[in-house]
């Protein structure tokens, strides 16, 4: 399959898990901003985690099918439609020749998502990446967002992809974008070049997502966060993805996909990557509080994502076989006969 584009949207591009490995050299990660998405829609086809998949902000492309594939749309919910019906995210559909894709408009619970199709967007490698990083225009399509007339092919997918079709990402596997809770920072790094009452500022007051917020970082209007005598200045080190950077102005910006490889201001602090997705699915004008947190809660983060992509995976698994397979299983064992179109094949499972 190949996807021509008759609309490029607001901001569309091919993104993956990004660039990692070159920081060193000055290459920046870049990559899809909302990373578990990106990793879900993956799995609900088949793909690797990482395939390389389109990028949508906020208003979505209108894109023509070349060929039949499968695809999902994965993230907030910017009204993913096909030939006028519509579809919405987390819901797999198998594409034919001459389908048209386009988005609605955003429904209210977020403003990113991905387009994946099984197989991933077959873009060139660039230094083990397929990611777009734009002001260096390296990487993705032509080193560039999308534009009207750009045709991309998709790569080979798995054997099982047509029996995907309809696969539905049940509600409690589903993201909550804007759940009634802070967003959790891993205080450290330096949060010693800050004052008692800073610190205190920080995790007791309310701040807005600046309009001047984008893929490098997200910027935040509200109360300054005050440094000690030293200053907000630092020899320059590197910038972990959700730093929580302070400069002399005292007013928190949050390092995302495209930031930096290093910087030479205070950083008080790094986001949990569960508060990472939850941040750039919010817009400029919403409101964010932040909650320091512990080691232990970051690990916790990590290992139910971990858990719900295995879950995902074994959904996805069963799907399949419901799509085509019959089972024969021997009474107390762990040994049974599975039959695929018509030809039988001897199963043992071992749990690892």
């Amino acid at each position: 399959m190949e996807l021509e584009v008759i609309k490029p949207g607001m901001l569309t591009s091919v993104q993956d898990l990004g660039r990692w490995g070159f920081q060193a050299s000055g290459v920046p990660v870049a990559g899809a901003m909302d990373l578990p998405a990106l990793r879900i829609g993956n799995v609900m086809l088949g793909n690797p985690e990482g395939a390389a998949a389109l990028e949508v902000t906020l208003l979505g492309p209108e894109i023509s099918a070349i060929g039949s594939g499968l695809v999902v749309f994965a993230g907030a919910e910017l009204g993913f439609t096909v030939n006028g019906r519509h579809v919405g995210s987390w819901n797999s559909l198998l594409l034919n020749d001459g389908d048209i894709i386009s988005f609605s408009g955003p429904e209210g619970n977020g403003c990113r998502g991905y387009l994946c199709a099984a197989g991933g967007m077959d873009v060139p490698v660039v230094m083990g990446s397929r990611s777009t990083y734009m002001r260096a225009k390296i990487g993705g399509y032509q080193g560039r967002s999308l534009r009207t007339g750009d045709v991309l092919k998709i790569g080979e997918p798995d054997l099982l992809w047509k029996r995907t079709d309809g696969f539905t990402l049940p509600e409690d596997m589903r993201p909550d974008y804007f759940p009634d809770k802070p967003l959790l920072i891993l205080a450290g790094l330096q949060e010693d070049a800050f004052t008692d009452d800073g610190i205190r500022t920080l995790f007791e007051s309310e701040y807005t997502i600046s309009s001047e917020s984008d893929r490098m970082g997200c910027r935040f209007e509200g109360l300054q966060v005050q440094h000690k005598e030293a200053g907000a200045d630092i020899v320059s080190d590197a910038i972990p993805l959700g730093a929580v950077q302070i400069p002399g102005h005292g007013k928190p910006i949050a390092m995302l996909a495209d930031r930096q490889t290093t910087g030479g201001y205070t950083k008080i602090g790094v986001l949990t990557p569960a508060s990472i997705q939850k941040l750039v699915q919010r817009m400029p004008g919403m409101k964010v509080r932040f909650a320091e947190a512990s080691m232990s809660e970051a690990v916790e983060e990590l290992a139910a994502e971990k858990d719900r992509l295995e879950k995902i995976k074994r959904l996805r698994a069963s799907w399949v076989s419901r799509a085509g397979c019959t089972y024969s299983a021997r009474p107390l064992s762990s040994h049974f006969i599975m039959t695929v179109n018509g030809e039988k094949y001897d199963v043992k499972c071992e749990e690892l």
